[in-house]
């Protein structure tokens, strides 16, 4: 990376080569800010790169990176630092699914799901922050899901996942709320993205009224503006997360969520 960025409103987006990354950082850029975009195929993020520099005029760095690694957060850190980018807004975003019966499926595809979801996620957080309480400003979105609110037969990883996504980003909103630093966790449902065929979830009928991930990267980011801690994009489903499923026999919630993820 060798793109010289002296913007005060740099957003570091994870996971920016496709979905709701590509257009947080498509959103990001509508507003004048630079962007360092990070994930693996850096290809992809030459293309995006590209494309938002010649089309609003705004500096963009590209960090080609396995987040999946044990040290990708601290290399990605030390790369910023080294070019002297001061990152105001950190986007959370890369994540990764998976499909089948926790015993059945492979434990590293699951180990690296917990590395990338969780503690890289973990660890890009620690670092960032350091410089936004010592500006005593800065932004958090931590890509979540609705998939937190509930234990997921058929996804029990995953789900446990984004759960300790939901959980950190609330307990850090609170810890830094004093320092002008806003902590937003975007949980959304179902999104027309790669994630289905990524995470062998082709044919579950949860998928076929997908919202667009320009829709729901929208809501996120305005969100974020807004100060809000949870941001569930989808009316019904915020309903039913917050007033409907804690109600519910937990048995009954385990079999809710199973059948929503059992394929045709």
């Amino acid at each position: 990376m060798t793109t010289h960025i002296p913007s005060t409103n740099v957003a570091l987006i994870t996971g920016a080569s496709s979905g709701i990354g590509k257009e947080l950082a498509r959103i990001h850029a509508t507003r004048g800010g630079d962007l360092v975009l990070v994930a693996r195929n850096k290809a992809k993020l030459d293309e995006l790169k590209d494309e938002l520099e010649a089309k609003y005029s705004i500096a963009a760095a590209v960090i080609a990176k396995d987040l999946s690694e044990v040290e990708s957060a601290k290399e990605v850190f030390e790369t910023t630092e080294s070019q002297g980018i001061k990152v105001s807004i950190l986007i959370n975003n890369a994540g990764f699914g998976g499909h089948g019966k926790f015993h059945e499926r492979d434990l590293t595809a699951d180990q690296a799901m917990m590395q990338v979801n969780m503690a890289t996620l973990t660890n890009l957080t620690h670092y960032y922050l350091q410089g936004m309480i010592k500006r005593n400003q800065g932004k958090i979105l931590n890509v979540s899901s609705t998939a937190s609110f509930m234990p997921g037969p058929l996804q029990a990883v995953y789900y446990a996942t984004k759960a300790y996504v939901t959980s950190f980003s609330q307990a850090i909103a609170d810890e830094v709320a004093d320092k002008n630093i806003i902590v937003t966790a975007l949980c959304p449902g179902a999104v027309d993205t790669g994630f289905v065929s990524a995470g062998d979830l082709d044919g579950i009928d949860l998928w076929k009224n997908a919202a667009s991930a320009e829709s729901v990267a929208k809501y996120g980011y305005e969100a974020m503006e807004k100060g809000e801690l949870i941001a569930i994009n989808q009316r019904s489903l915020k309903f039913m997360l917050n007033w409907v499923i804690p109600l519910l026999p937990r048995k009954a919630v385990l079999k809710f969520s199973r059948q929503a993820m059992e394929k045709n």
